[in-house]
C-alpha cells in the first residue's frame, strides 16, 4: 500500500511539474524580428508576418541554392523588398542580416533589386509556430523563426552565405567599407586586381563569421587581422586546406566552420583572397 502512495505522489509530482512546463512554454513571448530602415524600425512576430497579404508559399524545389533543407520543405514567405519598405537615404545600399547564433550576412541592395528585373528573388521564410521546421543538420533547433531564401539563385550568383537563417534583426546600412574603412584595398594596392577580387569574396564569404582589423559585425570567428594577421602564423597550404575542409587541420567541441567546395568558392577565389589577406598584413605593417 505505502508503494502505491509513492507511485501515486510521484506521477503527481511529474504531473505537475508537465504542467508548469507546458505553461511556461505557452507563456515564453513570442520570437520577434525587428527591421530598420532609416529611422524607421519596426517589430513584427511571425504571425503577424504569416498574416499578411503578400504572404505566400514559396518551393525551391528544382532550383540550385543554398537552401538548408535542400528543398525539402516548402516555406511561407515574404518578399524582401516590401518588407524593407521605403528607402529613403541612398547612402543605405546593403541589406545586414543579424543571426541569434552571431552569423551576420551583408548583401548588397542591387542584389535584393535584381529580383524585379529576372533576377534571383529573395524572400523572408516564416515558420509557423505550430507547424516548426526540421531541426537543422547535427542540432536540435530550426532554421527558424526567420530564414532569408532565394528563388533562382543562380540568376544572380547568390552565395550559400547569403541564405542567412535565425534572423532576429534586418537593417538597410551603408556598405562595410563606408562603415568600416579597415576592410579596403590597401592603397598601395589599388591596381591588383587580385587583391580586389579577394576583397570581394571576402565580403561575400568570409566578412559573415569574421572582422578583419576590427572592421566587420560577425563573431562567429576570429579576427583574420588583429592582434596578428592570418598568414603571419598559417601558411597559404594551411589556409587553403583551412577553407576547403577545416575539420582535416583542427577540431575542437564548439567548432562551427564548415568547408567551403569548389561550387561555393572556386580556386581562383581562393588565390584571390589569400593575396587580399597578404596585401592587408603587408599594409599594416
Amino acid at each position: 500500500m505505502k508503494n502505491i502512495v509513492k507511485i501515486a505522489a510521484a506521477f503527481a509530482l511529474c504531473c505537475a511539474s508537465l504542467s508548469v512546463g507546458t505553461q511556461a512554454f505557452a507563456d515564453a513571448p513570442a520570437a520577434t524580428l525587428v527591421v530598420k530602415s532609416g529611422d524607421s524600425e519596426h517589430s513584427f512576430t511571425a504571425s503577424e508576418l504569416l498574416a499578411r497579404p503578400d504572404n505566400k508559399s514559396v518551393n525551391l524545389t528544382g532550383t540550385v541554392s543554398g537552401d538548408i533543407y535542400h528543398h525539402k520543405v516548402e516555406y511561407r514567405a515574404v518578399p524582401l523588398l516590401a518588407l524593407l519598405g521605403n528607402r529613403p537615404d541612398a547612402h543605405f545600399d546593403t541589406v545586414e542580416l543579424q543571426a541569434t547564433d552571431g552569423f551576420v550576412s551583408e548583401i548588397p541592395l542591387t542584389l535584393v533589386e535584381r529580383g524585379a528585373k529576372n533576377g534571383a528573388v529573395a524572400w523572408l521564410a516564416v515558420e509557423d509556430p505550430a507547424h516548426p521546421w526540421p531541426a537543422l543538420p547535427k542540432d536540435t533547433t530550426t532554421a527558424g523563426p526567420f530564414y532569408l531564401i532565394w528563388q533562382f539563385p543562380e540568376r544572380s550568383g547568390v552565395s550559400r552565405e547569403q541564405w542567412p537563417y535565425k534572423v532576429a534583426r534586418i537593417s538597410l546600412v551603408e556598405s562595410p567599407d563606408h562603415r568600416w574603412p579597415q576592410l579596403a584595398v590597401p592603397a598601395k594596392f589599388a591596381g591588383d586586381a587580385g587583391v580586389r577580387r579577394g576583397h570581394d569574396v571576402f565580403a561575400v564569404q568570409c566578412i559573415a563569421c569574421h572582422k578583419m582589423n576590427g572592421g566587420g559585425s560577425g563573431n562567429v570567428g576570429p579576427d583574420l587581422g588583429q592582434p596578428m594577421n592570418v598568414t603571419q602564423y598559417f601558411k597559404d597550404a594551411g589556409l587553403r586546406a583551412l577553407i576547403r575542409d577545416p575539420h582535416k587541420v583542427r577540431t575542437w567541441p564548439e567548432q562551427r566552420m564548415i568547408g567551403f567546395g569548389p561550387s561555393v568558392i572556386s580556386d581562383a577565389d581562393i588565390e584571390a583572397l589569400l593575396k587580399y589577406l597578404h596585401a592587408m598584413a603587408s599594409a599594416k605593417q
